[in-house]
């Protein structure tokens, strides 16, 4: 059976919700797409190795003769086997543990990680629609925590169309600080420059539609790759010289003039697209 997420599901459990429990499977939500490459030697063209060297005995260490020990001080480690794990409550490794149900307003974007969807088993499916509608109807997200590969996390539980979502978090004391010597000035912005800021940013609102955002540099890099499989010789763009910038003030007027004009055509290009779709002609007589 396939799912949209595509591969196995990483984790098995349960979402616990009050008294109620709900078995689930944890598949990925996300896949990046970014181009991956290979180190190679630069005489023979040959991949590199990743190898794990033993540098006080010099050998080189299959996984087989690896395990995991934790520094608890410097060049001191306790050392963990897979029983310790083993002994970790049941509870604590496979539950999606609900705590708290807020609205997703509140949540600082800065907070959130890794998306994947939580599926439910066949026999858990009536329960599973029962917490995603309840959350739909009050327009709320649920707080939890759950232990994915060996940490716990703390999570966001959501409804998004007809599956269960979960965000997973970072702690408060894994956010660094905000503070930066560059911002402790006080720079206080003059009034037209703020509305002509504000023009521009509602020359430039829309509605949010992710599929009108595409990976340029990608694009960029797999047309250069295609061009040396075929032999060609990659074409270098020529990049535009930058306009000199006199002052921030002619560079917002500037900025919302060449938006306006651009809205300007993109409503009239929308608006004959409805009346081509509609029937209407729109030639002139």
């Amino acid at each position: 059976m396939s799912y949209g997420s595509g591969g196995r599901a990483i984790w098995k459990g349960a979402i616990s919700f009050g008294l109620v429990t709900i078995p689930v499977k944890l598949y990925k939500a996300t896949a990046r797409k970014s181009l991956k490459f290979n180190y190679l030697h630069r005489q023979c063209k040959t991949p590199l190795e990743y190898i794990r060297r033993c540098p006080r005995c010099g050998v080189d260490v299959p996984w087989g003769d690896t395990m995991r020990g934790y520094e608890y001080e410097k060049g001191k480690y306790v050392v963990l086997y897979d029983e310790d794990f083993a002994a970790i409550p049941l509870e604590l490794t496979k539950t999606v543990e609900i705590v708290d149900f807020i609205h997703l307003e509140e949540i600082d974007p800065i907070y959130f990680d890794k998306s994947y969807y939580l599926i439910p088993e066949e026999t858990s499916l009536r329960a599973y629609n029962l917490l995603r509608e309840a959350m739909e109807r009050k327009r709320m997200v649920a707080v939890a925590r759950v232990v994915v590969r060996d940490k716990q996390h703390l999570a966001t539980v959501r409804a998004k169309n007809r599956v269960l979502v979960l965000e997973t978090m970072f702690y408060p004391d894994e956010i660094r600080s905000e503070i930066f010597p560059e911002l402790q000035k006080e720079v206080k912005s003059h009034e037209k420059e703020l509305q002509m800021a504000e023009s521009l940013i509602t020359n430039l609102a829309a509605e949010f539609d992710p599929n009108k955002y595409t990976d340029e540099y990608r694009k960029a890099l797999l047309d250069i790759v295609r061009q040396k499989i075929e032999g060609k010789e990659v074409a270098i763009p020529v990049v535009p010289e930058e306009e000199k910038v006199i002052s921030l003030m002619e560079a917002l007027k500037e900025s919302v003039e060449r938006t306006r004009l651009q809205r300007k055509a993109t409503s009239g290009q929308a608006e004959g697209k409805r009346k081509k779709a509609s029937g209407v002609n729109t030639e002139s007589a």
